[in-house]
């Protein structure tokens, strides 16, 4: 599933591509892939069309699109899943084999006028989404400057990545549960926007075992935690995400290759970068976690006594 570093990733390409254009007509080849838009096909497809598209955001792992040209405030969320793509085509580029929702838009010079949501899984969707004002009366997330937030997503925590979040509250918010370490960073009301791959990436980074209690986490603990989290979602943007599927690719159809620069997930049975270079030697070790699994350094990520096999 993407995760933040990819789903920013096309969030910026949409900005570049769609914002200030004007959906002109809508298509939904596939009604499953609006089954989260409860008033149905018809009104998904009418309700859009004359809409223009006045921002593209995302908080975590959470994409949408502001409208104007509605009598009250509505977002179109888009959810990847597990394997949607948003790409820009030119009307006489051939249909995808897999494309549920074309959106045609106005024309720009030199910019394609489709937008075409496609889907082999059809775990994601679009669909239209009430807007409420943020909690905090701050700008939702990246690319937005309204405090507004689609009621969809306002259950999710700031993410990793959004400049208006207060690094303390990581800690706070710890402190409250009573968890394994990673449960808690992967729990979208706690942050937003980590996913399995780089909650165990940043694990390794910030030298701590997944199944430390958050009840015992320490102040200094969760700062190293932060930073190596900001680190690493900076990095694998950078690098424009992980792919490990020819499923994930950005608007205009590029894959990232942040996977290529990972020190611990799916590393198993590899030498801890880290214990090399400090002259100990141990091997990355690979843990079943809630149907996936957990990838850590048994020397430099000690567990707790209780949980150590």
């Amino acid at each position: 599933m993407p995760e933040l570093p990819e789903v920013e990733v096309v969030r910026e390409g949409l900005d570049k591509w769609v914002r200030t254009r004007t959906v002109r007509a809508v298509q939904v080849l596939d009604p499953r892939s609006v089954r989260r838009h409860t008033d149905g096909v018809e009104d998904f497809e009418q309700t859009l069309s004359g809409c223009s598209i006045a921002s593209v955001v995302r908080r975590g792992k959470f994409l949408w699109m502001d409208l104007d040209g509605l009598p009250a405030p509505v977002a179109l969320v888009a959810h990847l899943g597990m394997s949607g793509q948003l790409l820009v085509e030119e009307p006489d580029a051939p249909d995808e084999k897999h494309l549920k929702v074309r959106l045609s838009l106005s024309n720009r010079s030199g910019f394609p006028s489709e937008l075409r949501f496609v889907d082999q899984r059809i775990f994601g969707g679009m669909f239209l989404s009430p807007v409420m004002a943020t909690t905090d009366g701050l700008p939702a997330g990246a690319g937005s400057l309204q405090a507004s937030i689609p009621l969809a997503a306002a259950h999710i925590a700031r993410d990793v990545m959004d400049p208006h979040r207060n690094p303390d509250d990581l800690y706070v918010a710890l402190r409250k549960k009573n968890t394994e370490l990673k449960r808690a960073i992967l729990d979208q009301r706690i942050i937003s926007g980590v996913g399995n791959i780089y909650a165990d990436e940043a694990l390794w980074q910030a030298g701590l075992s997944g199944l430390r209690s958050t009840a015992t986490i320490r102040r200094p603990e969760v700062q190293r935690l932060n930073d190596a989290l900001v680190d690493v979602m900076t990095r694998a943007l950078a690098a424009g995400g992980t792919s490990f599927d020819s499923l994930y690719v950005n608007v205009n159809g590029a894959s990232g290759y942040f996977a290529r620069s990972l020190n611990a997930y799916g590393r198993e049975g590899k030498v801890c970068l880290r214990c090399e270079e400090n002259g100990r030697e141990s091997l990355i070790r690979r843990d079943p976690f809630m149907g996936r699994s957990s990838y850590s350094c048994p020397v430099c990520q000690p567990r707790p006594r209780r949980t150590r096999r």
